[in-house]
């Protein structure tokens, strides 16, 4: 069985799977197609076999996935209701007459209206990536190819929401800070964005696993020709 034998190590079951489904898929396309169509002393095709012995591995892949997108779509959805709110909010309100923000001529208005924007975008379409992982069929190919790219999206899209909606933040807060002050501030918006650091830092190992997993290549077959 698979989970007596591991000849390469890679971290979390998921990405394990995905590496195991590239030298699946690198063996069948290097023997003919005849040959891999051919049953073995059980009834059994490769296709068969490979999914038999890698159930144990797709079910705990299942279960890690289902529990990492659970969390984070819990993150995507309070910053998404954050960003809709800032997104929608105007600082300094708009005028009665013309109806365009009193503000709108100042740079750090126009950093707010992008930033919340990102946000709201972003933290959005990270919510539906997870929410996609949930409502998945957990096939042998989704938990090795398809759901680890979705998860990898996911959490690239939160990281620009989170960093978004702090920079949104920082801007909208800047217009109420006395001219005395805008030269000291700076200090505690980056104290501010300490938490969300240590939480990137935290997530980073996972997320470089991922890439790893994703883009990483099986070594290639290759050819050679001897003279004789």
């Amino acid at each position: 069985m698979y989970r007596e034998h591991r000849p390469w190590r890679v971290p979390g079951d998921a990405m394990q799977m995905q590496w195991e489904y590239k030298w699946y898929k690198l063996v069948k396309n290097s023997v003919p197609p005849n040959f891999y169509a051919r049953y073995n002393n059980r009834g059994q095709t490769a296709k068969q076999v490979f999914i038999i012995t890698h159930q144990p591995l797709v079910r705990e892949g299942r279960k890690w996935l289902s529990k990492t997108s659970e969390s984070c779509s819990l993150v995507a959805a309070l910053v998404a209701t954050v960003a809709f709110t800032t997104s929608t909010a105007i600082p300094g309100g708009a005028n009665e007459v013309t109806g365009v923000p009193v503000l709108s001529g100042q740079p750090a208005f126009k950093v707010f209206a992008v930033a919340s924007l990102v946000a709201l975008c972003s933290s959005v379409t990270a919510l539906v990536l997870f929410l996609s992982i949930l409502t998945s069929r957990f096939q042998e190919k989704d938990v090795a190819m398809d759901l680890p790219k979705k998860l990898l999206m996911g959490m690239t899209s939160l990281w620009t929401s989170i960093a978004s909606i702090l920079v949104s933040f920082c801007a909208g807060h800047f217009f109420i800070i006395e001219d005395g002050m805008k030269s000291s501030v700076y200090l505690i918006y980056a104290v501010t964005c300490l938490p969300v650091s240590f939480f990137v830092l935290v997530q980073l190992p996972l997320y470089l696993d991922l890439m790893l997993a994703i883009f990483r290549k099986v070594p290639q077959r290759v050819y050679k020709v001897f003279s004789h």
